[in-house]
């Protein structure tokens, strides 16, 4: 196995399950899936089920007890459990077009990490999504969006692009390339060697830390946000908090400050951390 393909979720079966038709969809199929499962209940289990019986996926479920969110720690284990050299993540909330894994493998290199992003659906867009629209690709085609709901056009370059004027947009996009967990790749190597995602994070940056010690340690990232197609369905998110936030912001801060490369606190848990 050369490729593994981490999907994180907590009790968003209905989009899981489009998420991996999604998967089920790629023109490269050489991969596993790993659910890293940030405490979802019995229905999630089930929906795994019966979707893998469904697609032929490689999949294998990654599931802690919930207890708040710690998608960092569930993220942690799923890079433990996975048999590929090279990792690519996203959302189980997320929905990728049939090249999505082709291009990962495409532009992977060396000294780097690859960069994505999404265009965001509304709530109403989201719900009219069905198996049947993702594996037809109708979801990544902007007159199929507009005629159910789409109103904005935030983000519809990524979908209107091919591939030599994608090629072009990602040279020229002042966005900066970050590790963003929706969409982003790196060897396994270099994930283990920054001590994979520092588990203190709860929401709010705390992919794009992993992605700053991967930076100080001399990782370079590669931008394709229109290139590596996404597209992110509606939800609520709950579990929002402002003090948690800030707290993140520190530890950013604190990162950047001091060019960390690792952190105690992850995959290898250093003695007392504290």
């Amino acid at each position: 196995m050369k490729l593994s393909v981490i999907v994180s979720t907590y009790n968003q079966p209905d989009w899981l399950e489009l998420c991996l038709w999604g998967l089920a969809a790629q023109s490269e199929r050489d991969f596993e899936v790993l659910i890293a499962d940030d405490g979802s209940d019995e229905a999630t289990a089930l929906r795994i089920e019966r979707t893998r019986a469904a697609t032929g996926l490689q999949i294998r479920h990654v599931w802690h007890a919930d207890d708040g969110f710690r998608k960092c720690a569930i993220l942690n284990k799923a890079v433990s459990a996975s048999g590929g050299d090279y990792l690519v993540f996203t959302d189980g909330d997320c929905l990728l077009r049939k090249d999505f894994v082709a291009t990962h493998l495409r532009f992977r290199q060396t000294g780097y990490f690859l960069s994505g992003g999404y265009c965001k659906l509304p709530m109403q867009t989201s719900k009219r999504v069905t198996a049947d629209v993702v594996t037809s690709q109708q979801v990544f085609d902007i007159g199929w969006l507009r005629a159910n709901g789409l109103t904005s056009r935030r983000g519809m370059a990524k979908l209107r692009s091919g591939p030599r004027i994608g090629a072009w947009l990602d040279a020229i996009t002042p966005t900066q390339a970050t590790w963003n967990g929706h969409n982003a790749s790196g060897w396994k190597t270099d994930i283990v060697g920054a001590n994979g995602f520092d588990e203190r994070m709860a929401y709010g940056g705390e992919d794009r830390e992993l992605g700053e010690r991967m930076r100080n340690a001399g990782i370079r990232a590669r931008q394709i946000r229109h290139r590596a197609i996404v597209v992110h369905l509606d939800h609520a998110r709950g579990y929002v908090s402002e003090a948690a936030i800030a707290r993140n912001r520190q530890i950013r801060a604190e990162t950047a400050a001091q060019k960390r490369t690792w952190t105690p606190f992850g995959l290898i848990r250093a003695a007392d951390p504290g």
